[in-house]
């Protein structure tokens, strides 16, 4: 059987190369390597085909252990809970998917999420497992993510975001602040915070660095303009937040909002709103724009 039949383009596998160690089957190693996973599970996942071999063939649970073996297996979450929002795709050819991200929708499987990502629908939906994604943001964020759609294309669309070849436009709403000029410039050290997820400004030299303007102004709120020349992790809400205005619904910044839950009637007011760059394949100038709206 081919190695397409085992591994559908709807999907990704992780990959796993042996560790050193006493085991006498791959299968005693995944079950002390990931021990939240039960042999039953394991051994449940090897029978349904779940776990292959360095060709992409179905592994026997009692395969021997070999130091260095390479090992593809599927992640799963049993009883994943569905997340009632909808992307959509923006633009596709051969080589470039632009997508709309809805709040809450994480784009990258990672923890109590895998099916439910922007990257696993895209697959699906565009039979293409090739997709990755050229740059991340937040579940809270909606907005604009880019993905390649060719390995052989990639690294020249991945090198426009370190050599910042392309600019990259927000929206926020947040408390007005007539106490201070508009625009500014702010910079600012970002280091990790705690707890682990939450980043906080920090002594020493600058790494982050945002254009803030002002797009419109109601009354106690105002809907802000953000050019964030550098792409740390939360730096626009950590940039907000410093100058007094937590942007609106945010459940990390300013404060931690205890035992905070999903709310789809209360997003953070955060839109990845404008892209531009040069496309490097097409040589043609690209202009994106979300059409996901801010509400007050």
């Amino acid at each position: 059987m081919s190695k397409s039949a085992f591994m559908p383009a709807t999907l990704q596998a992780s990959t796993l190369y042996l560790p050193p160690g006493p085991w006498l089957t791959v299968l005693d190693c995944l079950c002390e390597r990931f021990s939240a996973i039960s042999r039953e599970q394991w051994r449940d996942r090897i029978a349904r085909g779940r776990v292959l071999d360095a060709n992409g063939q179905p592994i026997a649970a009692d395969l021997a252990y070999r130091e260095g073996l390479r090992i593809h297996y599927f992640r799963e979450v049993p009883n994943e809970t569905p997340i009632p929002v909808q992307e959509q795709i923006l633009y596709a050819d051969e080589h470039l998917v632009v997508a709309d991200k809805p709040h809450f929708l994480p784009v990258t499987p990672g923890g109590e999420y895998v099916e439910q990502t922007l990257l696993r629908r895209l697959i699906r939906t565009l039979d293409n497992s090739d997709l990755v994604p050229l740059h991340r943001i937040d579940r809270h964020t909606a907005g604009l993510v880019l993905f390649s759609a060719n390995k052989q294309s990639r690294s020249a669309y991945q090198a426009l975001f370190p050599t910042r070849q392309i600019d990259k436009r927000y929206q926020a709403i947040a408390r007005a602040l007539p106490e201070l000029d508009f625009p500014r410039l702010h910079k600012s050290r970002l280091v990790e915070g705690e707890p682990f997820f939450r980043m906080r400004e920090g002594q020493g030299q600058n790494n982050t660095e945002t254009r803030i303007e002002v797009a419109e102004r109601n009354g106690d709120l105002w809907r802000y303009a953000l050019y964030p020349v550098t792409g740390k992790k939360h730096q626009l809400r950590v940039h907000m937040a410093a100058l007094g205005a937590g942007i609106c619904n945010d459940p990390f910044y300013p404060d931690i909002i205890k035992d905070a839950v999903d709310d789809y009637d209360r997003p953070l007011k955060l839109l990845a709103q404008g892209l531009r760059f040069v496309d490097p394949v097409k040589g043609e100038t690209r202009v994106f724009e979300s059409r996901i709206r801010l509400d007050w």
